[in-house]
């Protein structure tokens, strides 16, 4: 399984719906989006540019729901409704690699929007790629919870703000733990300076230190260490192998 992309430009994406139907089928109760997140990354970094807009879906949204991500029908009256934002949010992530976690969800609800177009818009498909975090969550982590406050507290990430639902932050939190799930700690700060500036400093052995003592790896881990390395080669970024 690809876990590492070869995507130079990915769109971190989280949507929120009018119903709690987690599976496909809640498009044919009915259910519209009233919330898209994006963040953008390239390059394996966080660019700073994000889409995010709330949604008029034209229907109620379910009490169940509202209690999850807080999102009232009041609030989203005055919202534009999607075909007014159809074009900005194709813009968006055109060309790009979108990646969400249990991506069938999302992509299913955007295809279903795409299609209320008139005339009928695009699939997801024709106009980006699509890279579902929840399936490399479970190939990593076979049998264990992997949604995203099991993925946060296995991977270190605060998720403290995450008090309700909401696209923007899922999409940010999700961009964090999709960078720690395949690459490990992605900023460096060696240096003594506050936080926030940049890390300039250099670290220095004290020319008195003892002689430092080499452990080696066993062969058992040496095995693991090559079968890793061949999963992150099929992406064609495995830099760690000359």
């Amino acid at each position: 399984m690809n876990i590492v992309s070869s995507a130079k430009r990915q769109i971190i994406l989280d949507t929120e719906t009018t119903g709690m139907n987690q599976g496909v089928g809640a498009i044919y109760l009915g259910h519209r989006i009233i919330e898209i997140g994006c963040v953008e990354v390239i390059d394996r970094r966080l660019t700073g540019r994000h889409y995010h807009e709330y949604i008029n879906p034209q229907q109620l949204i379910d009490a169940e729901a509202i209690e999850v991500h807080g999102i009232t029908n009041e609030f989203v009256a005055d919202k534009p409704k999607f075909a007014e934002i159809s074009h900005h949010f194709i813009d968006f992530i055109d060309g790009a690699e979108v990646v969400a976690h249990n991506a069938n969800f999302d992509v299913s609800f955007m295809d279903h929007e795409f299609s209320l177009l008139r005339p009928s818009g695009p699939k997801t498909a024709d106009i980006c790629s699509i890279l579902d975090t929840l399936a490399i969550a479970k190939y990593l982590h076979p049998g264990q919870k992997n949604n995203l406050d099991a993925l946060c507290k296995r991977y270190g990430i605060d998720n403290s703000r995450r008090d309700l639902h909401g696209a923007l932050l899922d999409a940010e939190i999700l961009a964090d733990v999709y960078l720690m799930m395949t690459g490990g700690q992605t900023k460096f700060n060696l240096s003594n300076e506050k936080e926030g500036s940049e890390a300039g400093g250099i670290i220095r052995l004290s020319k008195n230190r003892g002689k430092l003592k080499v452990i080696g790896a066993t062969a058992d881990e040496l095995i693991k260490h090559e079968e890793r390395l061949d999963l992150v080669a099929k992406s064609g970024q495995c830099i760690w192998r000359g």
